[in-house]
This record gives C-alpha cells, structure tokens and sequence, in this order.
C-alpha cells in the first residue's frame, strides 16, 4: 500500500492509499515512501491547509474503511464548513442516533483532518476528546487554525 509521510506543525502525518483512494491519515511516520500522484496531491492540499489557506478536500477520493453508520456520520461530517463547529447532539439528532454514537464514530474516523471530526464539540461548547494527535490540543489547533475558535 502507497505512503506518504509529510512534516506539519502537529508533527509527521502518513496518508495511505489503496485502489486509487486515500484509506488513512496517520500520526507518525509510515513505513513506505511512495509519492503516487494521488497523496502528492493529497499531501500538498495538507500543507496549504497547514499554512492557513482555504482548501478543499471534497474532491480527493476517500475510502475510509468502516461500517454502513460510521460512514454516514463521516458524510455528515464532510458537510460541516470550515470555520464552524458542530455539537455531538446536534449531529444525533440529524442522524437519528445518539451522541455517544457520533463520538465513537469520531474516534473510530481513520481520515481524521481530511474527515473534519474535530469540528464536532459537546453541547456546553468544550471540545472534549480527539483519538488524533496529543488529543484535545490537537483539536484546539486544528479549530484555531480554521478560525472556530
């Protein structure tokens, strides 16, 4: 399986890449060097992201691999704008399921950044945990970088 590992200011990150599709977004650093064209183009929207520039990545092919329900609420988290946060409950709702469901399907998101799973914060406004990085100050960042906070 193609890796690509690049440097940001949360430290190394390893995307790989199967089928023609990004799979995973790692911390560290990963064992393969293959820069196929998908994860340089994968890896140079990260870093653009990384500077603070307004990026997308909606139109990268993305194959998480996970359950029928942890891959809608992927979806649904896709759809939350850069710059705006989401509450637990709030996505629940949407979804007909339960806030503890959302967050295992948070903590379970092998594409995180790419899957905006740290958009999503309880409803008294914390930002509770996040499975990527050094947790919930890696979430801090990734808001502050966005502007949500």
């Amino acid at each position: 399986m193609p890796q690509l590992t690049l440097t940001t200011p949360l430290g190394e990150i390893t995307l790989a890449e199967e089928d023609g599709a990004i799979v995973s977004l790692d911390w560290g650093r990963g064992r393969d060097r293959t820069a196929t064209p998908l994860l340089a183009r994968a890896a140079a929207r990260l870093q653009a992201y990384f500077d603070g520039d307004e990026v997308s990545f909606e139109d990268l092919p993305l194959a998480p691999p996970g359950t029928p329900f942890q891959r809608r609420v992927w979806a649904a988290l896709r759809a939350i704008p850069r710059g705006t946060t989401c509450g637990y409950g709030d996505l629940a709702r949407d979804l007909a399921t339960s806030p503890r469901a959302i967050g295992g399907a948070c903590a379970r998101n092998p594409l995180p950044i790419l899957i905006p799973c740290h958009r999503v914060i309880s409803a008294q406004g914390r930002l509770a945990g996040y499975s990527g990085g050094e947790g919930a100050e890696t979430k801090r960042f990734l808001l502050a970088l966005e502007g949500a906070l």
